[in-house]
Protein backbone atom coordinates (compact mmCIF):
# COMPACT_ATOMS: atom_id res chain seq x y z
CA UNK A 1 0.00 0.00 0.00
CA UNK A 2 1.26 3.46 -0.88
CA UNK A 3 2.17 5.67 2.06
CA UNK A 4 1.09 8.95 0.42
CA UNK A 5 -0.27 11.01 3.34
CA UNK A 6 -3.98 11.89 3.15
CA UNK A 7 -6.27 14.22 5.08
CA UNK A 8 -9.03 11.95 6.43
CA UNK A 9 -12.15 13.10 8.30
CA UNK A 10 -14.51 10.64 9.97
CA UNK A 11 -18.10 11.74 10.66
CA UNK A 12 -20.56 9.95 12.96
CA UNK A 13 -23.61 11.04 14.90
CA UNK A 14 -23.47 9.09 18.15
CA UNK A 15 -19.99 8.67 19.71
CA UNK A 16 -20.90 5.54 21.65
CA UNK A 17 -20.68 1.76 21.41
CA UNK A 18 -19.10 -0.36 18.72
CA UNK A 19 -19.44 2.20 15.94
CA UNK A 20 -17.23 4.68 17.80
CA UNK A 21 -14.86 1.90 18.82
CA UNK A 22 -14.42 1.18 15.09
CA UNK A 23 -13.77 4.85 14.30
CA UNK A 24 -11.37 5.30 17.22
CA UNK A 25 -9.25 2.29 16.27
CA UNK A 26 -9.26 3.24 12.60
CA UNK A 27 -8.35 6.88 13.30
CA UNK A 28 -5.49 5.93 15.62
CA UNK A 29 -4.08 3.42 13.11
CA UNK A 30 -4.34 5.90 10.25
CA UNK A 31 -2.67 8.64 12.28
CA UNK A 32 0.14 6.25 13.22
CA UNK A 33 0.61 5.50 9.50
CA UNK A 34 1.31 9.20 8.85
CA UNK A 35 -2.09 10.48 7.74
CA UNK A 36 -3.76 13.64 9.07
CA UNK A 37 -6.99 12.51 10.72
CA UNK A 38 -9.99 14.29 12.22
CA UNK A 39 -13.26 13.14 13.79
CA UNK A 40 -16.65 14.88 13.94
CA UNK A 41 -19.49 13.65 16.18
CA UNK A 42 -22.60 14.73 18.07
CA UNK A 43 -22.23 17.04 21.07
CA UNK A 44 -25.48 16.01 22.80
CA UNK A 45 -24.94 12.24 23.05
CA UNK A 46 -22.82 10.19 25.42
CA UNK A 47 -22.41 9.41 29.09
CA UNK A 48 -19.43 10.44 31.19
CA UNK A 49 -17.83 7.10 30.27
CA UNK A 50 -18.41 7.66 26.54
CA UNK A 51 -17.24 11.27 26.64
CA UNK A 52 -13.98 10.26 28.32
CA UNK A 53 -13.28 7.86 25.45
CA UNK A 54 -13.90 10.71 23.01
CA UNK A 55 -11.58 13.05 24.91
CA UNK A 56 -8.84 10.42 25.11
CA UNK A 57 -8.88 10.28 21.32
CA UNK A 58 -8.59 14.04 20.80
CA UNK A 59 -4.78 14.41 21.29
CA UNK A 60 -4.10 11.75 18.66
CA UNK A 61 -5.86 13.67 15.85
CA UNK A 62 -3.93 16.29 13.90
CA UNK A 63 -7.17 17.55 12.29
CA UNK A 64 -8.88 17.71 15.66
CA UNK A 65 -12.07 16.34 17.18
CA UNK A 66 -15.12 18.55 16.72
CA UNK A 67 -18.59 18.09 18.21
CA UNK A 68 -21.79 19.56 16.76
CA UNK A 69 -25.43 18.96 17.76
CA UNK A 70 -26.87 16.27 15.48
CA UNK A 71 -30.43 14.97 15.66
CA UNK A 72 -31.06 11.23 15.35
CA UNK A 73 -33.62 11.52 12.54
CA UNK A 74 -32.71 12.77 9.08
CA UNK A 75 -35.09 15.57 7.99
CA UNK A 76 -35.15 18.35 5.41
CA UNK A 77 -34.64 20.87 8.22
CA UNK A 78 -31.21 19.36 8.85
CA UNK A 79 -29.98 20.75 5.56
CA UNK A 80 -30.45 24.33 6.74
CA UNK A 81 -28.76 23.56 10.08
CA UNK A 82 -25.50 22.16 8.72
CA UNK A 83 -23.72 25.38 7.76
CA UNK A 84 -21.31 25.27 10.69
CA UNK A 85 -20.62 21.58 10.05
CA UNK A 86 -20.02 22.27 6.37
CA UNK A 87 -17.73 25.22 7.13
CA UNK A 88 -15.68 23.13 9.55
CA UNK A 89 -15.23 20.29 7.07
CA UNK A 90 -14.48 22.67 4.20
CA UNK A 91 -11.72 24.34 6.21
CA UNK A 92 -10.10 20.97 6.95
CA UNK A 93 -9.63 20.42 3.19
CA UNK A 94 -10.14 16.63 3.42
CA UNK A 95 -8.99 14.17 0.79
CA UNK A 96 -11.41 11.60 2.24
CA UNK A 97 -14.70 12.19 4.05
CA UNK A 98 -15.79 8.94 5.70
CA UNK A 99 -19.32 8.80 7.13
CA UNK A 100 -20.31 6.14 9.65
CA UNK A 101 -23.90 5.11 10.40
CA UNK A 102 -27.00 6.49 8.68
CA UNK A 103 -26.73 10.08 9.90
CA UNK A 104 -22.95 10.39 9.71
CA UNK A 105 -23.12 8.84 6.25
CA UNK A 106 -25.73 11.35 5.11
CA UNK A 107 -23.72 14.32 6.34
CA UNK A 108 -20.49 13.04 4.80
CA UNK A 109 -21.98 12.38 1.40
CA UNK A 110 -24.10 15.54 1.16
CA UNK A 111 -21.30 17.83 2.34
CA UNK A 112 -18.75 15.90 0.31
CA UNK A 113 -20.89 16.40 -2.78
CA UNK A 114 -21.10 20.16 -2.23
CA UNK A 115 -17.33 20.26 -1.79
CA UNK A 116 -16.87 18.33 -5.03
CA UNK A 117 -19.18 20.73 -6.87
CA UNK A 118 -16.92 23.52 -5.64
CA UNK A 119 -13.79 21.88 -6.92
CA UNK A 120 -12.56 19.78 -3.98
CA UNK A 121 -12.16 16.22 -5.24
CA UNK A 122 -12.89 14.65 -1.87
CA UNK A 123 -13.63 10.91 -1.82
CA UNK A 124 -17.01 10.19 -0.19
CA UNK A 125 -16.94 6.93 1.78
CA UNK A 126 -19.78 5.37 3.75
CA UNK A 127 -20.02 2.50 6.25
CA UNK A 128 -23.61 1.68 7.38
CA UNK A 129 -22.68 -0.24 10.59
CA UNK A 130 -26.17 -1.74 10.42
CA UNK A 131 -28.06 1.55 10.88
CA UNK A 132 -30.85 1.98 8.35
CA UNK A 133 -30.29 -1.59 7.13
CA UNK A 134 -31.98 -2.85 10.30
CA UNK A 135 -35.31 -1.32 9.24
CA UNK A 136 -38.04 -3.57 7.85
CA UNK A 137 -38.45 -2.82 4.11
CA UNK A 138 -42.16 -3.68 4.37
CA UNK A 139 -42.87 -0.84 6.82
CA UNK A 140 -43.23 2.84 5.96
CA UNK A 141 -40.21 3.98 7.98
CA UNK A 142 -38.06 1.33 6.37
CA UNK A 143 -39.19 2.31 2.86
CA UNK A 144 -38.34 5.97 3.54
CA UNK A 145 -34.85 5.23 4.90
CA UNK A 146 -34.08 2.75 2.16
CA UNK A 147 -35.20 5.26 -0.49
CA UNK A 148 -32.88 7.84 1.01
CA UNK A 149 -30.04 5.31 1.09
CA UNK A 150 -30.67 4.52 -2.57
CA UNK A 151 -30.46 8.20 -3.54
CA UNK A 152 -27.42 8.84 -1.35
CA UNK A 153 -25.80 5.84 -3.01
CA UNK A 154 -25.43 8.04 -6.10
CA UNK A 155 -23.34 10.43 -4.01
CA UNK A 156 -21.03 7.68 -2.76
CA UNK A 157 -17.56 6.84 -4.05
CA UNK A 158 -16.72 4.01 -1.65
CA UNK A 159 -18.77 1.63 0.52
CA UNK A 160 -17.30 -0.28 3.46
CA UNK A 161 -19.26 -3.22 4.87
CA UNK A 162 -18.22 -4.74 8.20
CA UNK A 163 -19.68 -8.17 7.38
CA UNK A 164 -20.97 -10.23 4.47
CA UNK A 165 -24.36 -10.05 6.16
CA UNK A 166 -24.31 -6.25 5.96
CA UNK A 167 -23.34 -6.31 2.30
CA UNK A 168 -26.17 -8.76 1.52
CA UNK A 169 -28.65 -6.62 3.48
CA UNK A 170 -27.62 -3.55 1.49
CA UNK A 171 -28.02 -5.36 -1.82
CA UNK A 172 -31.46 -6.76 -0.92
CA UNK A 173 -32.90 -3.58 0.67
CA UNK A 174 -31.14 -0.79 -1.22
CA UNK A 175 -29.90 -2.41 -4.43
CA UNK A 176 -26.64 -3.19 -6.15
CA UNK A 177 -24.00 -0.71 -4.95
CA UNK A 178 -22.94 1.86 -7.53
CA UNK A 179 -19.77 2.69 -5.59
CA UNK A 180 -16.56 0.73 -5.18
CA UNK A 181 -17.07 -1.64 -2.23
CA UNK A 182 -14.86 -3.30 0.33
CA UNK A 183 -15.85 -5.86 2.99
CA UNK A 184 -13.69 -5.24 6.08
CA UNK A 185 -14.18 -7.00 9.40
CA UNK A 186 -13.85 -5.03 12.62
CA UNK A 187 -10.49 -5.66 14.27
CA UNK A 188 -8.96 -6.11 17.71
CA UNK A 189 -5.53 -5.26 19.09
CA UNK A 190 -3.06 -7.93 20.17
CA UNK A 191 -3.59 -6.87 23.79
CA UNK A 192 -7.22 -7.94 23.57
CA UNK A 193 -6.28 -11.54 22.85
CA UNK A 194 -4.93 -12.02 26.35
CA UNK A 195 -7.06 -14.40 28.40
CA UNK A 196 -9.45 -12.92 30.96
CA UNK A 197 -10.25 -15.02 34.05
CA UNK A 198 -13.46 -14.52 35.99
CA UNK A 199 -13.29 -13.36 39.60
CA UNK A 200 -13.56 -16.03 42.32
CA UNK A 201 -16.98 -14.70 43.38
CA UNK A 202 -18.14 -14.25 39.78
CA UNK A 203 -21.86 -14.29 39.06
CA UNK A 204 -23.41 -16.78 36.65
CA UNK A 205 -24.17 -14.45 33.73
CA UNK A 206 -23.20 -11.09 32.28
CA UNK A 207 -25.15 -8.95 29.84
CA UNK A 208 -22.96 -6.19 28.39
CA UNK A 209 -24.17 -3.78 25.74
CA UNK A 210 -26.53 -0.93 25.03
CA UNK A 211 -29.71 -1.00 27.08
CA UNK A 212 -32.30 -1.03 24.32
CA UNK A 213 -34.62 -3.77 23.07
CA UNK A 214 -32.69 -4.24 19.82
CA UNK A 215 -29.87 -5.72 21.91
CA UNK A 216 -32.17 -8.01 23.91
CA UNK A 217 -31.70 -7.13 27.62
CA UNK A 218 -35.41 -7.84 28.14
CA UNK A 219 -34.89 -11.39 26.83
CA UNK A 220 -31.92 -11.84 29.17
CA UNK A 221 -34.04 -10.78 32.14
CA UNK A 222 -36.93 -13.06 31.11
CA UNK A 223 -34.57 -16.03 30.81
CA UNK A 224 -33.27 -15.41 34.34
CA UNK A 225 -36.88 -15.36 35.54
CA UNK A 226 -37.69 -18.60 33.68
CA UNK A 227 -34.77 -20.37 35.33
CA UNK A 228 -35.93 -19.19 38.74
CA UNK A 229 -39.44 -20.53 38.02
CA UNK A 230 -37.98 -23.96 37.18
CA UNK A 231 -35.36 -24.23 39.92
CA UNK A 232 -36.63 -21.93 42.63
CA UNK A 233 -33.34 -19.99 42.56
CA UNK A 234 -32.52 -17.07 40.27
CA UNK A 235 -29.03 -17.15 38.73
CA UNK A 236 -26.82 -14.25 39.79
CA UNK A 237 -26.27 -11.78 36.97
CA UNK A 238 -24.72 -8.44 36.09
CA UNK A 239 -26.02 -5.94 33.55
CA UNK A 240 -23.33 -3.61 32.21
CA UNK A 241 -24.20 -0.75 29.90
CA UNK A 242 -26.33 2.33 29.40
CA UNK A 243 -29.18 3.19 27.07
CA UNK A 244 -32.65 4.64 26.57
CA UNK A 245 -34.55 1.69 28.07
CA UNK A 246 -32.53 1.31 31.28
CA UNK A 247 -35.30 2.51 33.61
CA UNK A 248 -37.79 0.06 32.10
CA UNK A 249 -35.38 -2.84 32.63
CA UNK A 250 -34.80 -1.79 36.23
CA UNK A 251 -38.56 -1.84 36.83
CA UNK A 252 -38.81 -5.19 35.07
CA UNK A 253 -36.18 -6.66 37.41
CA UNK A 254 -38.11 -5.46 40.45
CA UNK A 255 -41.49 -6.62 39.16
CA UNK A 256 -40.12 -10.12 38.50
CA UNK A 257 -38.53 -10.32 41.94
CA UNK A 258 -34.98 -10.49 40.57
CA UNK A 259 -33.61 -7.37 42.23
CA UNK A 260 -31.52 -9.35 44.74
CA UNK A 261 -29.96 -11.48 41.98
CA UNK A 262 -29.23 -8.84 39.33
CA UNK A 263 -26.84 -5.88 39.63
CA UNK A 264 -26.67 -2.89 37.27
CA UNK A 265 -23.25 -1.29 36.76
CA UNK A 266 -23.52 1.34 34.06
CA UNK A 267 -20.81 1.35 31.39
CA UNK A 268 -17.50 -0.44 32.05
CA UNK A 269 -14.53 -1.46 29.88
CA UNK A 270 -15.36 -4.86 28.37
CA UNK A 271 -12.36 -6.73 29.79
CA UNK A 272 -13.15 -5.41 33.26
CA UNK A 273 -16.79 -6.46 32.91
CA UNK A 274 -15.83 -9.97 31.72
CA UNK A 275 -14.36 -10.70 35.16
CA UNK A 276 -17.77 -10.27 36.79
CA UNK A 277 -19.41 -13.46 35.49
CA UNK A 278 -18.79 -16.99 34.28
CA UNK A 279 -20.72 -16.66 31.01
CA UNK A 280 -21.34 -13.68 28.71
CA UNK A 281 -24.79 -13.50 27.10
CA UNK A 282 -25.41 -11.45 23.94
CA UNK A 283 -29.13 -11.93 23.10
CA UNK A 284 -29.32 -9.36 20.27
CA UNK A 285 -32.26 -9.19 17.90
CA UNK A 286 -30.10 -7.44 15.25
CA UNK A 287 -26.40 -6.68 14.75
CA UNK A 288 -23.88 -5.81 12.04
CA UNK A 289 -20.48 -6.99 13.34
CA UNK A 290 -20.59 -6.55 17.13
CA UNK A 291 -17.34 -5.77 18.90
CA UNK A 292 -18.56 -7.29 22.15
CA UNK A 293 -18.67 -10.73 20.51
CA UNK A 294 -15.13 -10.29 19.17
CA UNK A 295 -13.89 -9.06 22.54
CA UNK A 296 -15.49 -11.91 24.48
CA UNK A 297 -14.14 -14.55 22.10
CA UNK A 298 -10.64 -13.03 22.11
CA UNK A 299 -10.66 -12.94 25.91
CA UNK A 300 -11.59 -16.63 26.02
CA UNK A 301 -14.86 -16.05 27.84
CA UNK A 302 -17.70 -18.60 27.62
CA UNK A 303 -20.35 -17.05 25.40
CA UNK A 304 -24.02 -17.42 24.47
CA UNK A 305 -25.04 -15.43 21.39
CA UNK A 306 -27.75 -15.21 18.75
CA UNK A 307 -27.59 -15.98 15.03
CA UNK A 308 -27.89 -12.40 13.73
CA UNK A 309 -25.89 -10.08 11.50
CA UNK A 310 -22.22 -10.96 11.16
CA UNK A 311 -22.06 -13.12 14.30
CA UNK A 312 -22.13 -16.42 12.32
CA UNK A 313 -19.10 -15.11 10.39
CA UNK A 314 -17.21 -14.78 13.68
CA UNK A 315 -18.23 -18.26 14.83
CA UNK A 316 -17.42 -19.86 11.46
CA UNK A 317 -17.68 -23.66 11.69
CA UNK A 318 -18.98 -23.24 15.24
CA UNK A 319 -22.04 -21.23 14.10
CA UNK A 320 -24.29 -24.14 15.04
CA UNK A 321 -23.87 -23.07 18.68
CA UNK A 322 -25.75 -19.83 18.03
CA UNK A 323 -29.39 -19.54 19.07
CA UNK A 324 -32.39 -18.11 17.27
CA UNK A 325 -32.85 -14.37 17.94
CA UNK A 326 -35.91 -13.31 19.91
CA UNK A 327 -36.66 -16.89 21.07
CA UNK A 328 -36.91 -16.73 24.86
CA UNK A 329 -37.28 -20.51 25.21
CA UNK A 330 -34.04 -21.30 23.38
CA UNK A 331 -32.17 -18.58 25.24
CA UNK A 332 -33.38 -20.02 28.53
CA UNK A 333 -32.25 -23.53 27.56
CA UNK A 334 -28.81 -22.26 26.47
CA UNK A 335 -28.36 -20.50 29.81
CA UNK A 336 -29.52 -23.62 31.70
CA UNK A 337 -26.98 -25.70 29.79
CA UNK A 338 -24.23 -23.23 30.69
CA UNK A 339 -25.10 -23.60 34.37
CA UNK A 340 -25.16 -27.38 34.09
CA UNK A 341 -21.88 -27.86 32.20
CA UNK A 342 -19.38 -25.01 32.74
CA UNK A 343 -16.46 -27.18 31.58
CA UNK A 344 -18.03 -27.54 28.13
CA UNK A 345 -18.55 -23.78 27.96
CA UNK A 346 -14.84 -23.21 28.61
CA UNK A 347 -13.86 -25.87 26.07
CA UNK A 348 -16.10 -24.27 23.42
CA UNK A 349 -14.62 -20.84 24.20
CA UNK A 350 -11.07 -22.14 23.72
CA UNK A 351 -11.97 -23.71 20.34
CA UNK A 352 -13.58 -20.51 19.09
CA UNK A 353 -10.71 -18.28 20.19
CA UNK A 354 -8.07 -20.14 18.19
CA UNK A 355 -8.72 -18.74 14.68
CA UNK A 356 -9.79 -15.19 15.52
CA UNK A 357 -6.51 -13.24 15.58
CA UNK A 358 -5.62 -13.50 11.89
CA UNK A 359 -9.04 -12.45 10.57
CA UNK A 360 -10.14 -9.79 13.06
CA UNK A 361 -7.11 -7.51 13.35
CA UNK A 362 -6.99 -3.73 13.72
CA UNK A 363 -3.96 -3.57 11.43
CA UNK A 364 -5.74 -5.53 8.70
CA UNK A 365 -8.90 -3.43 9.12
CA UNK A 366 -6.96 -0.17 8.79
CA UNK A 367 -4.91 -1.43 5.85
CA UNK A 368 -7.95 -2.53 3.83
CA UNK A 369 -9.92 0.66 4.42
CA UNK A 370 -6.97 2.98 3.81
CA UNK A 371 -6.17 1.08 0.61
CA UNK A 372 -9.73 1.75 -0.54
CA UNK A 373 -9.16 5.48 0.05
CA UNK A 374 -6.00 5.35 -2.05
CA UNK A 375 -7.80 3.51 -4.85
CA UNK A 376 -10.59 6.07 -4.84
CA UNK A 377 -8.23 9.01 -5.00
CA UNK A 378 -6.61 7.48 -8.06
CA UNK A 379 -9.96 6.82 -9.73
CA UNK A 380 -11.37 10.24 -8.92
CA UNK A 381 -8.79 12.19 -10.89
CA UNK A 382 -8.92 9.81 -13.85
CA UNK A 383 -12.62 9.22 -14.28
CA UNK A 384 -14.58 12.13 -12.82
CA UNK A 385 -14.56 15.41 -14.69
CA UNK A 386 -17.26 17.91 -15.57
CA UNK A 387 -19.71 15.11 -16.37
CA UNK A 388 -19.21 13.63 -12.92
CA UNK A 389 -19.88 17.01 -11.30
CA UNK A 390 -23.12 17.33 -13.29
CA UNK A 391 -24.24 13.91 -12.04
CA UNK A 392 -23.36 14.94 -8.45
CA UNK A 393 -25.52 18.07 -8.73
CA UNK A 394 -28.49 16.13 -10.11
CA UNK A 395 -28.20 13.47 -7.39
CA UNK A 396 -27.98 16.14 -4.71
CA UNK A 397 -31.23 17.72 -5.96
CA UNK A 398 -32.94 14.31 -5.86
CA UNK A 399 -31.77 13.82 -2.26
CA UNK A 400 -33.13 17.22 -1.22
CA UNK A 401 -36.50 16.42 -2.80
CA UNK A 402 -36.69 13.05 -1.04
CA UNK A 403 -35.81 14.64 2.29
CA UNK A 404 -38.54 17.21 1.81
CA UNK A 405 -41.13 14.52 1.06
CA UNK A 406 -40.14 12.40 4.06
CA UNK A 407 -40.20 15.34 6.48
CA UNK A 408 -43.65 16.41 5.29
CA UNK A 409 -45.14 13.01 6.04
Amino acid sequence: MTTTPMRIVHCVRSPIGGIFRHIRDLAIAQAAAGHDVGVICDSTTGSEFDNQIVEDLRPKLSLGLARFPMQRQLTFQDLSATQSLYTHIRDLKPDVLHGHGAKGGAYARLIGTVLRLRGNKVARVYCPHGGSLHYDPNRFEGRVYHLLESILGRLTDGLVFVSDYERAAYESKIGEPKAQTRMVYNGLTQEEFKQVTADEDAADFLYIGMLRDLKGPDLFIEALYNIRLKTGVAPRAHIVGEGPDEERYRKMIVSLGLDKAVTFHGALPAREAFKLAKTVVVPSRAEAMPYIILEAVAAGRPLIATRVGGIPEIFGRHAGRLIEPGHIGKLTVAMENALADPDKMHSDAADLRGCLAETFSVDLMSDRITTLYQDLKGLTSAEHGAAGMTEDAAALRRTQSALARSSNR
